[in-house]
């Protein structure tokens, strides 16, 4: 195991964080790569994984590493709250940078970050590639059409998802840093006074959404998030994409992120929101086709998504939604 580097700004104290869930192979790469940069601490929070992960988290030996495990799986909302409010609460970091166990800093990515002009940023979001160099749909950072008159313009004029989205271009390492509406939780950076103002994700949102949601809500409460190309993390994701979107499997995913994604969408489009949901469900109903056999049951977890969702929901049981994703569908409803 690589040893702690000098920083190169000992003025900043940064605490990684890696939420981790049953994917030993990927964590090995995403501590190691950590403890070979800048950092002063590295939170790993497991979920229950129970699959060796804890025992080969026990024979890491470096002083930066904190290891929690919780006894039971809290999703990645669960586990980035209870690793973020450790961050600020005990730790007491200036800066915290958070990821899922398959993404990770490319090398030199942590001192690029201590390198930068921070002054009048609350939160820096990564630019993120898959392991090949392309860039991961996943986690392209956006700016709220909602809230801009030019983004909205360019979305209602037919480009769609690349009317909000930063394109190619903005990833460039010497392009200039672009303020955003919503980084995703894979190398963003959160300064003391962000989470101090915006606290801690909603362990309730369980996966998905969580960081769309957050970043929103910091947006919301006058913090200034940056997209930074010169920060370039990696991530090292098996999700798969069909004709219209992220194929979600175990299919009890589906519930977690329509549902989450309407809370979001009541955020991002305030008043326009119920005039929207129509737009949604067409949308959303017509990816049962990438589920193929499992089309109707897709279908049957979204409409319970969608009923929670509107209602702001966040009391369902994870067990109450693996259930669901196990019950008999209704020949009526094919």
């Amino acid at each position: 195991m690589a040893r702690h580097n000098p920083p190169s700004d000992t003025s900043l104290r940064i605490a990684a964080i890696v939420v981790t869930y049953r994917r030993l192979d990927k964590l090995r790469d995403t501590v190691t790569r950590l403890l070979s940069e800048p950092i002063d601490h590295l939170i790993v929070f497991d979920n229950a994984s129970g699959d060796g992960t804890a025992e080969w988290l026990a024979q890491v030996d470096d002083p930066r590493l904190i290891f929690r495990c919780s006894d039971r799986n809290l999703g990645g909302a669960g586990g980035f709250s209870a690793a973020m409010q450790e961050a600020r609460d005990l730790i007491d970091a200036d800066w915290t940078v958070v990821m899922d166990d398959d993404g990770r800093p490319l090398p030199g990515a942590i001192s690029a970050f201590r390198k930068m002009d921070l002054a009048g940023w609350d939160a820096l979001g990564a630019a993120v590639f898959h392991p090949d160099g392309t860039v991961c749909e996943m986690n392209r950072p956006y700016r709220n059409p909602f809230w801009r008159g030019h983004e909205f313009l360019r979305t209602l004029g037919g480009k769609g998802r690349a009317g909000f989205h930063l394109q190619d271009d903005a990833y460039a390492a010497n392009a200039p840093m672009i303020e955003v509406d919503m980084s995703s939780f894979v190398g963003l950076f959160l300064s003391r006074h962000a989470l101090d103002v915006a606290g801690v994700p909603d362990p309730r949102l369980f996966i998905y959404g969580d960081d769309q949601l957050y970043t929103l809500n910091m947006r919301r409460k006058g913090l200034k998030i940056g997209f930074a190309p010169r920060i370039r993390f990696e991530h090292d994701t098996e999700a798969k994409q069909g004709s219209s979107g992220l194929i979600l499997s175990p299919l009890w995913k589906v519930y977690y992120m329509y549902r989450n994604a309407l809370i979001a969408y009541r955020v991002a489009a305030g008043a326009l929101f119920w005039p929207l949901v129509p737009v949604l469900l067409i949308k959303w109903r017509r990816k049962a086709r990438d589920y193929g056999a499992e089309g109707t049951r897709f279908r049957k977890i979204l409409s319970v998504a969608v009923r929670d969702g509107l209602a702001g929901r966040l009391n369902r049981s994870h067990d109450e939604v693996l259930a669901l994703s196990q019950q008999p569908c209704d020949p009526a409803d094919r």
